[in-house]
């Protein structure tokens, strides 16, 4: 039975990125290049004609920039999902992009298996955010004020485990093969906390972690 390809956009303003993200895609026997865009209204264009499944999309570009890009897709509510290309100085603009719902979020130099286990993680319906991004989101959200202290308190052990990792960037499969359970039964466990927790999504629910001292709490709590 022959694969279905995910089909892709490259939305970036600089030709060397999109060379790169090519000649790493180019080796994936899942995944095809549909349309290029050098700037944002080229990118919409070319979602609304090729109708990718993913769209790399570049922050910072000519004519309208990745954040309303970003804004207009959700508007429009097109069928497709985005993964934020960012650099490690855009804080600001990240947590704009958490806060419209981009789907991932990965480094421009990150490794090439990285941009294609991000590509299929979100292909797959989950949340992906660079492991490297963690400590970035650490540092812009560690002045904010915090949700209540206590909201950890909602979650089983387990769970805190689970929401542990999930902040540190492992999917689903790692978490399972980490904690010696299956797939299925860490994705059953990421769902019910999100409830508990009251977030959307992995990246939503790294920032809790991370504004609540996630691995502290449990040293504190379950440690001797």
């Amino acid at each position: 039975m022959k694969k279905k390809m995910i089909k892709i956009l490259i939305a970036d303003d600089h030709d060397i990125i999109r060379q790169g993200l090519k000649r790493i895609i180019g080796f994936e026997d899942d995944m095809k290049i549909v349309a290029e865009a050098e700037d944002g209204e080229q990118a919409l264009k070319f979602i609304r004609l090729n109708n990718p499944d993913i769209v790399l999309l570049d922050c910072n570009m000519p004519l309208m920039n990745g954040i309303d890009v970003l804004k207009k897709i959700k508007e429009c509510e097109y069928d497709v999902k985005v993964i934020i290309l960012t650099v490690e100085n855009d804080r600001n603009i990240i947590r704009s992009a958490i806060d419209i719902g981009a789907d991932g979020y990965i480094l421009k130099d990150s490794a090439g298996t990285e941009i294609v286990n991000a590509i299929r993680m979100v292909n797959m319906g989950e949340k992906y955010i660079d492991s490297s991004l963690v400590s970035l989101l650490f540092s812009a959200i560690k002045s904010e004020s915090k949700k209540s202290a206590c909201i950890l308190d909602k979650l089983t052990k387990r769970e805190v485990e689970v929401l542990s990792k999930i902040s540190k960037g492992f999917s689903n499969k790692e978490i399972g093969e980490q904690l010696y359970l299956s797939e299925k039964t860490i994705k059953n466990y990421a769902t019910n906390l999100f409830k508990k927790i009251n977030v959307q999504d992995r990246v939503q629910a790294t920032i809790l972690a991370i504004q609540n001292n996630i691995d502290q709490y449990y040293k504190t709590k379950y440690e001797p």
